[in-house]
């Protein structure tokens, strides 16, 4: 007695502790759900000693959480009658109450630097004390603004009349779920309130909004999704097998299986990221194969003997094997991320490979344990094994195998060739708000803040003198300008705001607020524009925002639009020129960092690990083929069909400009995943009917196309309709992701079932004998089958 007859005897016997013990599990995952949260950072994609990090951690130590800013912002002429100017204001100063923000800073807050030249120190005076009760007052403060106050240009202004207000949230809640619920709960239903009163438009973003907005959508479309493939699967797969009990069935190991992934999560502590949400999707993508080749098995067996313990045993003892074999390859694949040393990859390649060796677990107990309860298939139930146009269908591959295999090897060359051309025009993309949903308010208002103030996205050079009160001295503060001058040059970038602003404020102030002052000192002016600021402590305040307490290290702080990966390269490099130039290595250390630049860093290394990981992977799947089948002529044959739909689909991602990006990324790892399943399956039924007929290769290969022919059908499209769902989201990403993954599991299909015997049937004579085709280390399929 084999193996697997034992297991399907084990399970058979005792399926009541089986199920008992399912149910507990499902009971204990369920309970740690409670446990999952949603990852309120940006994704971190690289390792913690990555020099990125290092130089970010340095500046979050030095001046603390960047990523803390809301802005609002209105472009409406009438902002400036009486009414609507002190309602703006007095929305502003109304979020200062709460306990999630440290402080606003809107028109309200302005103040002007004057110089007391009696006590030799200068003052702050407020713009404006009352609220303006005529149109003239709010011109007036209009004027003095927008017309002497360079400083605060870009700050809380533009000279368009666009208006700005800033809120920083409390630097220890940003990153907590406080953070979304400040936005859900209070800021958006106040701002809503003053639009609605005043009949003015709002825009609202910055980093914490965003992040906010934008994961509450993933949240929200991520369950939409799921649901959305289970339903189309059901339907897609009833009309296949017309068996509600069959479609129930898939159904509830999948849903399980979806289940599980959640309880993972919430068990192993780890944050639902944007590599994370992709594991209740991949759950059905495994899942529902396995179901399909289990399910297609029980009920040829029960067509061919009607006998259904025999037929239940079957199924496990030889589909149990196979199913299994494709199961460890698949997770192998994606175990590969675990040895990449990004936290964020390790998580996803724990999670992915757990969770299939999971669904496989459950698929193999409870799909014969429940039809072990239920009555035998009804004829009507197996007529979809004799439907005449699938027959169709499998005939025409047959055909194709068997007269055109010169034309499936040309198309196959023509194929790999447009592949190679479509790869070379890929390019890569660390954008952070590509894919967001381009319908939404929210992206329409980045859009509008990259228009009017240059972006939202803070990108910050940390500026290291090396010695205390090093960054106050005049020759540090005007490289510092020289670098300033070169920010301005790029429009990708907004003006730069640092302590050579409040420096050339200071020259303003003490030449009486004449704007055309606004410059940096002379050597002779600074002694007693300095003087000014020793003696007083009005701008002490402005001067922590940019300078650390021991006067060491300053921030030159800009905010960047949308950029990609390429035009921040070019950025960087042009900067890094500057620098270098300004800032000479022995007195100066000089780093540029912030979350959107890390971001974009992340998604190169990401690249280069999914290289890696995925060249790691067809290594150890080569090592597996070997193992399994012992000859290194079939690992050639079976790596052939597999790579090909990962180079179609790196093509069709190049001639239709999806670049690789986060959400795109694992594309190739579930097209690879999948495709191995198939070669698989399909190798295993072949090696059984060479043993069954004596070595003739034709005549094997025909007998194994027309079995797992109709399984693989049915798999692939049931699959295709249920990624396809994925195309309506109004993410990017998601969009690329189902559509990409639909297309490339037709491709594998096709490949698997027309590529792959055309291979075997040419090189038949080097494969076709038992010191080639070696006894296989394990027995895949039993080699023979009883014939009552």
């Amino acid at each position: 007695m084999s193996f697997w007859t034992r297991v399907a005897g084990i399970i058979l016997r005792n399926r009541y502790i089986v199920l008992i013990f399912i149910a507990a599990i499902t009971a204990f995952l369920v309970s740690q759900m409670k446990y999952m949260r949603f990852s309120y950072t940006e994704a971190n994609l690289l390792p913690e000693d990555h020099q990125a990090n290092l130089e970010y951690n340095q500046f979050l130590k030095i001046f603390g959480e960047e990523g803390n800013l809301v802005i609002l912002g209105i472009k409406d002429s009438t902002i400036f009658s009486p009414e609507k100017f002190n309602a703006w204001n007095k929305l502003t100063k109304s979020f200062d109450t709460v306990s999630q923000v440290d402080f606003t800073v809107s028109i309200s807050d302005v103040k002007q630097l004057k110089a007391d030249r009696k006590k030799r120190k200068f003052i702050l005076e407020p713009l404006f004390e009352k609220a303006p009760k005529t149109k003239e007052e709010v011109e007036k403060i209009q004027t003095q603004l927008f017309e002497k106050l360079p400083f605060y240009e870009n700050l809380l202004y533009n000279k368009e009349g666009v208006l700005q207000t800033a809120i920083y949230i409390n630097k220890d809640i940003v990153n907590t779920i406080e953070r979304r619920n400040f936005i859900a709960e209070i800021l958006i239903p106040r701002i809503d309130k003053f639009e609605k009163d005043y009949n003015v438009d709002v825009r609202i973003s910055g980093m914490p909004y965003i992040r906010t907005v934008n994961s509450q959508n993933i949240i929200d479309e991520m369950v939409f999704f799921v649901a959305g493939a289970l339903l189309i699967t059901a339907l897609i797969f009833f009309f296949f097998f017309r068996s509600f009990r069959a479609t129930f069935i898939t159904l509830l190991v999948v849903s399980i299986g979806v289940t599980w992934a959640f309880g993972f999560i919430g068990w192993f502590r780890y944050e639902i990221t944007v590599l994370s949400a992709l594991i209740p999707p991949l759950i059905i993508v495994i899942g529902v194969p396995n179901a399909v080749f289990l399910i297609n098995k029980y009920q040829q067996e029960v067509k061919k003997h009607g006998n259904q313990a025999k037929s239940l045993q079957r199924v496990i003892a030889k589909i149990g094997n196979a199913t299994l074999m494709t199961n460890i390859t698949t997770a192998s694949g994606f175990a590969t991320f675990v040895f990449v040393k990004s936290q964020l990859l390790r998580e996803f390649g724990i999670l992915a490979s757990v969770n299939i060796i999971s669904i496989f677990i459950l698929a193999l107990l409870i799909i014969p344990i429940i039809y072990s309860f239920m009555p035998l298939p009804k004829k009507k139930h197996l007529n979809h094994l004799e439907k005449k146009w699938m027959g169709q269908v499998v005939d025409w591959m047959e055909r194709m195998v068997r007269k055109r295999r010169i034309s499936i090897y040309i198309t196959t060359v023509i194929v790999i060739i447009l592949g190679l051309i479509g790869l070379f025009q890929i390019r890569v993309s660390g954008s952070l708000i590509e894919d967001m949903p381009k319908g939404m308010q929210f992206y329409k208002d980045i859009k509008f803040f990259e228009k009017e103030f240059g972006g939202i996205m803070p990108l910050e050079i940390l500026v290291d003198t090396k010695r205390e009160k090093g960054v106050m001295k005049l020759s540090t503060l005007k490289k510092m300008d020289k670098l300033h001058e070169a920010i301005e040059t790029f429009p990708e970038l907004s003006k730069p705001v640092s302590v050579v602003n409040l420096v050339k404020y200071s020259k303003q102030a003490y030449y009486k607020g004449k704007p055309k002052y606004y410059q940096l000192p002379t050597s002779q002016e600074k002694a007693h524009i300095f003087a000014y600021t020793k003696n007083s402590n009005s701008n002490a305040g402005m001067l922590n925002n940019f300078v650390d307490s021991t006067g060491r290290y300053a921030r030159i702080t800009t905010f960047m639009k949308d950029v990609g990966t390429d035009k921040m390269d070019i950025i960087q490099e042009r900067l890094g020129a500057v620098i270098k130039k300004q800032f000479p290595n022995e007195k100066f250390d000089v780093s540029m960092t912030g979350k959107a630049l890390v971001f974009l860093k992340g998604t190169n290394y990401l690249i280069k690990n999914l290289v890696i990981s995925l060249s790691l992977a067809i290594v150890l799947i080569s090592i597996f083929m070997a193992w399994m089948f012992r000859s290194p002529q079939m690992i050639l044959i079976s790596l052939i069909p597999n790579m090909l739909p990962l180079l179609i689909t790196a093509g069709l991602m190049g001639f239709f400009d999806i670049p690789i990006k986060p959400s795109t990324i694992l594309v190739f790892s579930i097209a690879f995943g999948i495709s191995v399943d198939d070669t698989i399956h399909f190798l295993a039924k072949y090696r059984q009917e060479l043993l069954a007929n004596n070595w003739k290769v034709r005549k094997s290969v025909y007998a194994a196309l027309r079995e797992t022919g109709v399984s693989m059908f049915y798999t692939s499209i049931v699959l295709f309709f249920g990624f396809l769902v994925f195309t309506i989201s109004s993410f990017g990403g998601t969009i690329a992701l189902g559509g990409l993954v639909s297309i490339t599991l037709l491709l594998a299909m096709v490949s698997n079932l027309i590529l792959l015997p055309s291979l075997l049937l040419t090189f038949e004579k080097k494969i076709a004998n038992k010191k080639v085709f070696k006894e296989p280390a394990m027995k895949i399929i039993p080699p023979k089958e009883e014939n009552n």
